[in-house]
C-alpha cells in the first residue's frame, strides 16, 4: 500500500464505512424510516446493501416486498434519524489516519453516495472536514456508484487525472465505481480488520 500512496497524485476517500463508522447508524435510521411507513427491515438487509444510493435501496426494498412506498417520506425520515444521532459518529482511525498523514501533501477529496447535508455534517462532527479540498456527494452527479461519476467529479475538482488517483473504499459498489473510473483502489476492509485485531 505504501507504494500506491507514494505514487498517487491525489487521494479520494469514500465516507460511510471508510472514513466514518456509520453503517450501524444508517441501519438504525433506515429501520426507523421503514417502520414509520409500516414496514419492518432487518439490520442485516441494510448491511448487505451498504453503499447503495437511497433510490436504489428503496427500489430493491419495494421489489422484494411487493410494496409501494412514499419515497420522499421514507428518505426524509431516514435523514432526520441520522442527523439526530450525528454526534455519535466516530472516525475509522485506520483510514482517517491516512488522510491526516497526507494533509497538505496531496490533494484529497471525499466522494460519497450520501446526501451532502449528511455527509458534511458527519465529517464535521468527526473533525475530518478540514482535511479535504472538496466533498462530492450524490447531489453533485447524475449516477450513483457503481457508475464512476462521483470519483470522476472528485478527480476533476482536484485537477488530477483519474489514473493518478488512489481511492479508498469499503463497499462492492464503490470498489467497482473506482475501477469503472480507471482509478487504483484500496479495499479498506483489511485495514479496518487489522486495526480491530490490535484492540
Amino acid at each position: 500500500m505504501d507504494d500506491l500512496l507514494e505514487t498517487a497524485q491525489a487521494l479520494i476517500f469514500d465516507c460511510d464505512g471508510t472514513l466514518l463508522a456509520t453503517p450501524d447508524l444508517y441501519a438504525g435510521a433506515w429501520q426507523a424510516a421503514f417502520a414509520s411507513a409500516g414496514q419492518d427491515m432487518a439490520a442485516g438487509w441494510y448491511h448487505e446493501r451498504a453503499g447503495m444510493s437511497e433510490h436504489v435501496l428503496l427500489d430493491e426494498f419495494e421489489k422484494e416486498r411487493s410494496v409501494i412506498l412514499d419515497w420522499e417520506h421514507v428518505v426524509l425520515a431516514m435523514r432526520s434519524a441520522v442527523l439526530q444521532r450525528i454526534g455519535a459518529v466516530r472516525e475509522i482511525s485506520a483510514v482517517a489516519g491516512i488522510a491526516r498523514r497526507f494533509e497538505g501533501q496531496k490533494p484529497m477529496a471525499v466522494a460519497s453516495g450520501g446526501p451532502r447535508e449528511i455527509v458534511t455534517a458527519s465529517l464535521e462532527s468527526a473533525g475530518l472536514m478540514p482535511l479535504f479540498h472538496t466533498v462530492v456527494t450524490m447531489d453533485d452527479v447524475a449516477n450513483a456508484k457503481p457508475a464512476p461519476d462521483l470519483f470522476l467529479e472528485a478527480a476533476h475538482r482536484l485537477g488530477t487525472a483519474p489514473a493518478d488517483c488512489l481511492v479508498f473504499e469499503d463497499s462492492r459498489q464503490g470498489i467497482q465505481a473506482a475501477r469503472n473510473a480507471e482509478m487504483r483502489v484500496i479495499d479498506v476492509n483489511a485495514l479496518i480488520a487489522d486495526e480491530a485485531a490490535t484492540f
